[in-house]
């Protein structure tokens, strides 16, 4: 029950997010189109390549600092810190992507950027670890922000992969591209964010306070 009110209360946000991505793709395309159409293709792929690490940085921030504020276990923070950002982070922004493009009927290109530019992602995760340890203890608005900030860059992440490495000609088929992307952004931000670190909390008191937090957010 809780999961589902979780997923309902953030579906408006990252509708709206999602939409916001897509209007910011529209000029991009618009204005790629009208000079070379190549560059549709070679700036989303250039533009992916800052969104998606700024993805990694907010999901590490938002998953570290809010297991930090319940549970202080140095190890246990950063690998739960590590896996939510690099793993989910890949999932939304890679691999839903990637199967989208393959539903819509495109031949994609897998590109997963953490094993082909380690040295551009793990600096972000780092600092994402670093912030989530700074923030968690001085302001409760810092997990909302940092997860507020999570699903914008989420969105265009997932939208600029998919136009990176295989969907160019997006807007014939942008209603099927916003319930993808929704479904792609929504689902690993509230896993990585919310749920995973409720789930590996250890003391039953702490998911308690947990989950009393997140109905103070709301």
């Amino acid at each position: 029950m809780e999961l589902r009110d979780e997923l309902f209360e953030h579906l408006p946000f990252t509708v709206f997010s999602v939409a916001a991505g897509m209007a910011v793709l529209g000029f991009m395309t618009y204005g790629a189109m009208a000079k070379d159409r190549e560059l549709v293709e070679r700036g989303s792929r250039s533009l992916f390549h800052v969104f998606h690490p700024l993805h990694m940085l907010f999901s590490a921030t938002a998953t570290t600092a809010m297991f930090w504020r319940h549970e202080r276990r140095w190890l246990k923070a950063i690998v739960i810190g590590v896996i939510g950002s690099l793993g989910v982070c890949g999932l939304s922004d890679i691999f839903l992507p990637y199967v989208s493009g393959f539903l819509l009927g495109v031949r994609m290109q897998l590109h997963v950027c953490i094993i082909e530019h380690p040295q551009l992602i793990l600096p972000y995760v780092l600092v994402g670890l670093a912030v989530g340890f700074i923030l968690s203890p001085t302001t409760r608005k810092g997990t909302i922000f940092s997860h507020s900030a999570h699903v914008v860059v989420s969105s265009m992440a997932s939208l600029l992969y998919l136009v990176s490495y295989g969907l160019h000609d997006w807007v014939s088929v942008g209603g099927l591209v916003l319930i993808y992307m929704v479904l792609a952004v929504m689902l690993p931000c509230c896993t990585s964010d919310i749920v995973f670190p409720l789930l590996l909390i250890s003391e039953p008191a702490d998911k308690a306070k947990m989950r009393a937090a997140f109905s103070e957010q709301r």
